[in-house]
């Protein structure tokens, strides 16, 4: 990694991830718009957990969901910048100023909407995951986790996500 002139590398372990569970949904195809009304079942992997494990998440209206971009071969994760959607009317940014699927560990984050829990079956919405999708961990969305400061993004960014969790087409 360059900053300024010097060249800086990380070293370290490689990470192990194990999946938590598994997303099905009938998004086979990672398409960037209309995730809004999509309904996703995350099957949670009945060999590692009980249904206790997630007692009392019932309780939140929201949760957090981390996964892995499994269709993205490594051969396609980008290390540099690029226009988003490949838009040369928007800027050329870097990989860590957008969230392209492609990215060096092909995770993804996601916020969405926690409709039923039933033993190790979570029924969700609006999540942006495709069918086969590995969930790596789940966390309660908790309004204290967000930026107590009024937030900023460039124009770009919105016009971006303008479609992405509309209820529509798909």
């Amino acid at each position: 990694m360059e900053i300024g002139k010097e060249r800086i590398e990380v070293s370290g372990p490689e990470i192990m991830l194990k999946p938590i569970g598994t997303i099905e949904c009938d998004r086979k195809e990672a398409v960037d718009d209309f995730w809004g009304e999509t309904k996703s079942t995350i099957y949670l992997d009945s060999k590692q957990f009980t249904p206790d494990c997630i007692l009392g998440l019932d309780d939140f209206s929201h949760i957090e969901v981390v996964y892995q971009f499994h269709k993205v071969a490594p051969s396609d994760v980008v290390l540099t910048a690029g226009h988003p959607r490949e838009r040369n009317d928007w800027p050329r940014v870097g990989i860590f100023a957008q969230r392209k699927k492609n990215r060096p560990n092909r995770m993804g984050v996601s916020v969405c909407r926690l409709l039923k829990v039933e033993g190790l079956k979570l029924t969700v919405e609006g999540l942006d995951a495709i069918d086969g999708t590995p969930v790596i961990d789940i966390k309660p969305y908790m309004k204290e986790f967000a930026p107590m400061e009024p937030t900023k993004q460039p124009e770009w960014s919105s016009e971006l996500m303008s479609n992405y969790f509309l209820v529509g087409s798909k």
